[in-house]
């Protein structure tokens, strides 16, 4: 409502966060905080098994050297690109969920920063010095040791932003205190990290033996064990993944599970919901065969077969993403917050006043007959563009199509009857928030976009108007007008 609304409607507001997010997490669960630790085990492997008369056994180190180059190009550019991605996408998309965040965690922000600019530099560091710490067994020690604490500062960093997604899904107590440490000890923050941390050590050992196959000759002695070494990684944390999957499940407020279906899917892929329940399922049960089939039989596991494993398990945590974002709907802040970016705190005033009296950013204050029409667009720029396109991904006029008939004029006496309960059949949905005559209002635009087939144009491309009732001229006369009558009321005391 305080922010003018940034809006793509081909692609749909939160699919922009969402594919940034859903590439940021792959890099940074299984490049990161799974695969450093991983390649640090790996180097250190390659010091105790060398000969007598080496520091380290040069091949084994070549080929792990080779693999770290791969984890640092790609952490270094795609995921510290989708990292700041991430904050400018919802900052255009979200900013007063963003807003309310920064204000609950920003010291646990703060926090995070520091490790992660310390990250950045133990990465660096442990790229770059690699060579040169093969001169003396203490150099390459005091290498490994950077190896441990990169991988710790890596994990600190999801043990910080874990506590803010399970806020967001769950805040326990914090409507109540709010307070950062009720807030950071959500119900769902360590169920959630038990369940991530296993898993980025999961895909971790399973990209570490995809790149094993590719710089490492076929039936070579330091592929075989390369493979082996990646097959014991890979069986120790699939248990803990599963184990931390069903904690994370059993914990999961019954209002969440109930919008999984469509939360893996989407409204349009609904009927799909099986399969993707399988592909899930599937990540970890051939997690499982790679890992005993490396062990059993090492000199068999090839490109090929690693392959599809591969990108089941990155599969799997993109999907889990796109789950976690969509089942704490209808909020985007639980029981704080709505998708729509609306506090739920604030409704009863909406619906007493209208929300576009309240608007910031809004063309229209007072309802007409003339304005009608503009007055529901920014009605719906307010309470629904956050989700929903009017031709695009999510398009209003798909979603009361495919209630009415596919190409029949709409109703609007049956969509002004559906809109304000809507929330009672799909939970997912938050409650409508204006008055009557927004109602009306709204229902008209949909209509109208039916008949025009026109697309809704942002503030990037729109730009904005001031609601005059909001605008700083006016603010200014009614503050002055107020603290003038309350000298009027001193005066006359």
């Amino acid at each position: 409502m305080d922010f003018p609304m940034f809006h793509l409607d081909w692609l749909n507001d939160r699919f922009l966060i969402a594919v940034i997010a859903i590439i940021h997490v792959m890099i940074n669960h299984g490049l990161a905080v799974g695969f450093i630790p991983y390649i640090t085990w790996l180097e250190y492997k390659g010091v105790k098994n060398a000969p007598p008369d080496q520091i380290t056994d040069n091949k084994w180190d070549n080929l792990i050297y080779n693999k770290m180059k791969v984890a640092f190009i790609i952490t270094t550019t795609i995921g510290a690109m989708t990292g700041v991605g991430i904050w400018f996408s919802v900052a255009l998309v979200s900013p007063s969920s963003i807003g309310s965040l920064i204000r609950v965690f920003y010291w646990a922000w703060f926090t995070e920063w520091v490790v992660f600019v310390t990250e950045v530099v133990l990465i660096m560091i442990y790229y770059l010095t690699w060579k040169n710490s093969n001169k003396s067994l203490n150099a390459k020690l005091k290498h490994i040791r950077f190896g441990a604490f990169l991988s710790i500062a890596s994990w600190i960093t999801m043990v910080i932003i874990v506590s803010i997604l399970g806020f967001m899904m769950d805040p326990g107590n914090w409507n109540t205190d709010k307070s950062l440490l009720n807030g950071f000890t959500n119900p769902i923050y360590l169920p959630q990290l038990a369940f991530r941390t296993p898993v980025a050590m999961l895909v971790g050992g399973v990209f570490g033996m995809l790149l094993t196959t590719i710089f490492s000759r076929k039936d070579s002695e330091i592929r075989t064990k390369a493979i082996k070494y990646a097959g014991r990684w890979v069986l120790l944390w699939t248990p803990f993944a599963i184990a931390g999957a069903i904690f994370y499940w059993n914990v999961m407020p019954e209002a969440m599970k109930a919008n999984m279906s469509t939360a893996v899917g989407s409204m349009d892929f609904e009927q799909y919901y099986d399969l993707l329940k399988y592909f899930i399922v599937g990540a970890a049960s051939l997690s499982i065969i790679l890992a005993i089939w490396a062990l059993a039989k090492p000199k068999k596991v090839n490109f090929a077969v690693v392959v599809l494993p591969c990108l089941f398990v990155f599969g799997f945590l993109g999907i889990f993403e796109r789950v976690r974002e969509f089942v704490r709907k209808p909020y985007v802040i639980g029981n704080y917050m709505y998708s729509n970016l609306l506090r739920e705190e604030d409704y009863p005033l909406y619906k007493k006043d209208g929300i576009l009296k309240h608007a910031t950013y809004a063309s229209v204050h007072e309802i007409t007959p003339e304005n009608k029409v503009m007055a529901g667009r920014d009605v719906f720029i307010l309470t629904c563009s956050r989700c929903h396109t009017t031709n695009g991904i999510n398009s209003i006029i798909d979603v009361f199509e495919n209630m009415y008939g596919k190409g029949k004029p709409l109703n609007e006496q049956a969509m002004a009857t559906y809109i304000p309960a809507m929330h009672q059949g799909r939970a997912f949905m938050p409650p409508f928030p204006g008055n009557k005559k927004e109602l009306e209002a709204l229902v008209a635009y949909i209509k109208q976009l039916q008949e025009s087939g026109e697309s809704l144009q942002g503030a990037q491309s729109a730009g904005v108007a001031i609601n005059p009732l909001n605008a700083v001229d006016e603010v200014a006369k009614g503050l002055e007008a107020e603290a003038a009558q309350n000298k009027d009321n001193e005066t006359t005391k």
